[in-house]
């Protein structure tokens, strides 16, 4: 078995993901009833073809043929000359095909009837899909704010599986254009499996009562230690006051969005400056917009820490801007100066395309000096 790894290692060959849930026993439970028109059937085929080669000599291929189309009663006649007992023989043939046929037929139409085959059948194929699914967001609970964060992320071609237990939930992707679904509850195990949270980027849930909410952040970090995941799960959350607000982020949300201040916080904005927050909405929201902004975490063990901005050489070797810093403790630097010095676990707020960003990051996360900042 080591040596296939190695060898497949060795090519290149990857093996498709698979999920954590299967549903391999509900789906061939769902096929059961379809054992005993096969085995009938090979038993047929069997003692049909005994029975002519003992009957009428009939050489092994032809006792099969003949069997074939006397048991499935195509009508093709016989392929060589059969005896009286051969006749009899085979019209007993008939009626068993016939009889056979007529369960088969029966257990097929009271399966599809039920349903549970093709429910069960989809569901797979689906978690199949979602198991191929890396650095995804888990979007828990359907509802308006669902809908309006599903068409951002759809728009910036950013994966997502919605996880939600209503039973229309098919109905509803459907509708809003969800490409993948888990009609569970979030913060339960299947929930959890079901989404293969374990590739996942993180948590976005939107609950309309701050119970489920809670429910899946507590879930969701429990099973990131569970798994002994090395990155942290992002965790969003919606809250409706400032009390819940800091309830979810004692928990363990990274990220807490209340509705009513951040619509202050918009008017605000509108007001005060209102073609600075036209222009945000523009720069921050948009998909293909030429420059990105986000923030970029300097480790302990980064060559960074401890070193000056300019030594990073962000703009030459990547077109990147620092427009701030944050520190440890909260502080904010806005347009630090060359001199600066970079913390350890500060985080430093980046502007510059997508592309730029990626590379500044990668140089961030060295833990030595990368050599081709000394070539520009």
């Amino acid at each position: 078995m080591n040596a296939i790894q190695e060898l497949q290692k060795y090519i290149g060959w990857k093996s498709s993901p698979k999920p954590h849930i299967t549903l391999n026993d509900e789906y061939y439970a769902q096929l059961a009833p379809f054992r005993l028109p096969l085995i009938l059937t090979v038993m047929t085929m069997l003692i049909g073809t005994i029975g002519y080669m003992t009957i009428d000599n009939f050489k092994l291929m032809d006792a099969i043929y003949q069997t074939g189309i006397t048991f499935t009663t195509v009508g093709f006649g016989e392929i060589s000359p059969i005896s009286d007992l051969g006749r009899i023989f085979t019209i007993t043939l008939i009626i068993f095909g016939f009889v056979v046929f007529s369960i088969a037929v029966g257990i097929i139409v009271e399966v599809i009837k039920k349903g549970e085959l093709n429910k069960i059948s989809k569901e797979r194929r689906m978690l199949y899909e979602i198991a191929r699914l890396k650095q995804h967001f888990v979007v828990c609970y359907h509802n308006d704010f669902t809908i309006q964060v599903t068409q951002q992320l759809r728009a910036n071609h950013v994966p997502f599986v919605v996880v939600d237990p209503r039973e229309d939930l098919e109905e509803i992707a459907k509708k809003y254009r969800y490409p993948y679904f888990v009609n569970e509850e979030p913060h339960t195990e299947a929930g959890i499996l079901k989404s293969h949270l374990s590739s996942a980027k993180g948590v976005i849930t939107l609950a309309d009562n701050m119970a489920d909410n809670i429910a899946t952040i507590v879930s969701a970090r429990l099973y990131e230690q569970e798994i002994g995941r090395l990155r942290k799960f992002l965790l969003i959350a919606n809250a409706k006051s400032y009390e819940d607000e800091q309830k979810l982020i004692k928990l363990g949300a990274d990220k807490v969005v209340t509705a009513t201040k951040l619509m202050a916080q918009r008017i605000n904005a509108m007001a005060i400056r209102p073609e600075m927050e036209n222009l945000l909405q523009e720069f921050l929201y948009k998909k293909d917009t030429p420059l990105d902004m986000e923030e970029a975490k300097v480790s302990k063990t980064s060559w960074l820490a401890l070193k000056k901005i300019k030594v990073a050489r962000f703009r030459d070797v990547a077109n990147v801007t620092v427009i701030g810093i944050r520190q440890k403790d909260g502080h904010f630097i806005p347009m630090p100066k060359g001199d600066t010095i970079i913390l350890p676990e500060s985080k430093l707020l980046l502007i510059g395309t997508s592309k730029g960003i990626l590379a500044a990051k990668k140089i961030i996360r060295k833990k030595e000096k990368p050599e081709e900042i000394n070539y520009v």
